[in-house]
């Protein structure tokens, strides 16, 4: 997957650490990919690799995901 990034739609087993309905960023990781994984950053505020099915792709208008990543 390559989106900046990601829905969380499934959670089981990792509710602690993934809110479901929540944007996550998406950390490039094409071993991960291989492996049906993705790397977020979750709410650790580390980043981790999670399934591939337990997120969706989203597209964000690019004035919205500079907002996102913007540093307060």
């Amino acid at each position: 997957m390559k989106n900046k990034f990601l829905l969380c739609v499934y959670n089981k087993s990792y509710e602690a650490s993934l809110e479901l309905r929540k944007l996550y960023e998406n950390i490039p990781d094409k071993v991960a990919e291989r492996h049906g994984q993705v790397r977020i950053i979750d709410e650790s505020g580390e980043d981790y690799l999670y399934p591939a099915g337990y997120f969706a792709p989203i597209r964000l208008l690019t004035e919205t995901k500079n907002k996102i990543l913007q540093k307060v």
